[in-house]
């Protein structure tokens, strides 16, 4: 077979990833993206030549699925692909050296690790943007996933990466496209893709009956069927916090509020930085902020109600208390921190706070040594200043009506293995709120609210999404989308949901599969080390 040009598998590879991307509903292409590099590979071309090729596919990928953050900020949109085209090549670049070091035979099992390893760690520094990690594929297919309850996403991205893995093996020989063994093909295409999609149904299955028995057994009970009210004021994130327009925002989401509570409501959700003033909110002092009269007034009023917003915040020290992340302010011995914060109010004030720890990289936070790219970066969301983070999962709650609510700010409920902490410590509930504004009406906020979905599927709790121009909606923890309220709507919604206490073994456990990836990339590398220090044999 005559070769094919490394331009057109390395554009076909990254096209594939792309038609397979949430919300479009052709994932299974997944299942056979990453062959024509597996091809490409087999081709044998030079390191640097092979590396090349594969990062166009990655960038192909990035352009074609995360384009619309040009709509917030030009050259963050830039750096965005170009970093993440870096960082997904390196694991492309370990396969090309697991295959000069152990040959073709064990080389794609170490190309999975290595993604694996790539897709762990790209979760946790300080330029994480884990949007594309593989297993985010299925958002638009919960029924096949139902098993994230044991792997979370990682799971997902096993399976991509072994199906392309066993497809290459039985389709591609010795250079060409071909099916050698149609009965092995057909058993590794049925069994490959048909048992994991079989486990999932049996998992909800399973799992629905006990929900069954236990809504049968809150109704023999009488037990008080509370709710829960979200609100989308559809306020534009670019005029937000332009000065003097507070108060009518302020208007804006307690009429939508008024429009739907009622005497069984126990939770209202309003979005990120939904109480906000053009120089934030000292968080200390807010129940003596007079310009939020009226909401300690609707509070008031609705004493049985507890509020979970967004709100743009700092706090104030004096020299030699401030945190890590504090900033002078300039001719004074003060110092500060910004904060993109989380609250549960009532009529008394902040029963409890969050801060934002999962912080956008090159808008609300950046690395020391990329520190002169900060004029650079336009705001989306958050400021480029940087917000002061917290590490702990602070899990909001509320004694009287039982809920403790898992927060997640702006993009944080992308992060499967973060959101678990907040289960662990006690969390029966995630309230997502966010503003997705920024983007327009493109394919990000559809993607932002299919994501949440494996959350919910992950951890088994109801979601209560509040974004501010939408998309708004509750979920269910089946990954079942309720209530799901359209782009530039001004609305609020209620919905009876059940408080889940019961943990899934991902919640208590974390992402197990990824930790022992990681392992995996060590001992191969040892061994090569080992291999590299074996004198010939005479």
């Amino acid at each position: 077979m005559k070769k094919i040009h490394p331009l057109i598998l390395s554009l076909a590879s990254g096209i594939l990833l792309a038609a397979a991307w949430p919300p479009l509903p052709t994932t299974f292409l997944i299942f056979i993206a990453f062959i024509p590099l597996f091809m490409l590979a087999d081709q044998q071309p030079r390191k640097w030549a092979f590396v090349g090729w594969c990062a166009l596919s990655m960038m192909t990928w990035n352009a074609l699925t995360t384009w619309w953050i040009w709509n917030s900020t030009g050259p963050g949109s830039i750096a965005a692909i170009i970093v993440n085209t870096v960082l997904m090549s390196i694991p492309w670049l370990a396969f090309y050296w697991a295959v000069k070091r152990f040959g073709s035979r064990y080389s794609h099992w170490a190309f999975i690790a290595s993604w694996m390893t790539f897709e762990y760690v790209h979760l946790s520094w300080d330029l994480s943007w884990p949007w594309l990690t593989l297993g985010n594929a299925f958002a638009a297919q919960p029924s096949w996933i139902q098993w994230y309850e044991f792997t979370g996403t990682s799971g997902g991205s096993l399976w991509i990466l072994l199906m392309n893995v066993l497809l290459f093996k039985q389709l591609y020989r010795t250079g060409s496209l071909q099916i050698n063994n149609r009965r092995a093909f057909s058993i590794t295409l049925l069994s490959g893709i048909g048992v994991p999609i079989l486990i999932s149904v049996l998992v909800s299955t399973f799992s629905q009956k006990k929900d069954a028995r236990l809504a049968d057994d809150a109704r023999k009970n009488n037990d008080p069927l509370h709710n829960v009210v979200v609100v989308q004021p559809n306020i534009d994130p670019y005029k937000k916090f332009t000065v003097g327009t507070q108060d009518e925002q302020l208007a804006t989401l307690i009429q939508l509020s008024a429009s739907q509570i009622d005497s069984n409501t126990r939770l209202l959700v309003w979005p990120e930085t939904a109480i906000n003033l053009p120089n934030g909110i000292e968080e200390d002092s807010i129940r003596n902020n007079y310009l939020l009269r009226p909401l300690w007034e609707f509070l008031g009023n609705n004493p049985k109600l507890v509020l979970l917003s967004g709100l743009e915040g700092y706090k104030i020290y004096r020299s030699g208390e401030q945190s890590k992340y504090s900033r002078p302010i300039r001719d004074t011995e003060l110092w500060y921190d910004s904060y993109n914060s989380a609250m549960l109010l009532d009529s008394s004030g902040i029963l409890s706070r969050y801060h934002k720890s999962k912080l956008v990289p090159g808008v609300e936070l950046l690395p020391p040594f990329l520190n002169f790219l900060g004029p650079l970066l336009e705001q989306f969301g958050g400021t480029t200043g940087g917000y002061a983070r917290q590490e702990e999962r602070t899990v909001l709650r509320h004694a009287g009506n039982g809920y403790a609510i898992a927060p997640a700010i702006c993009y944080e409920s992308i992060y499967g293995d973060f959101m678990t902490g907040f289960m662990r410590n006690g969390a029966n509930i995630i309230g997502i709120i966010t503003n997705d504004g920024w983007w327009g009406n493109t394919s990000g906020h559809k993607q932002h609210l299919l994501y949440a979905r494996l959350r919910a599927i992950e951890n088994r709790r109801w979601i209560a999404r509040s974004a501010n121009t939408g998309i708004s909606a509750f979920i269910d923890p089946y990954g079942r989308i309720l209530q799901q309220q359209p782009w530039d709507k001004a609305i609020a919604i209620k919905e009876v949901v059940t408080l889940r206490r019961e943990m899934s073994f991902f919640s208590r456990n974390g992402d197990l599969i990824s930790k022992f990836m990681v392992a995996g990339v060590l001992v191969l590398i040892l061994m090569s080390l080992k291999k590299k220090r074996k004198k010939p044999a005479l």
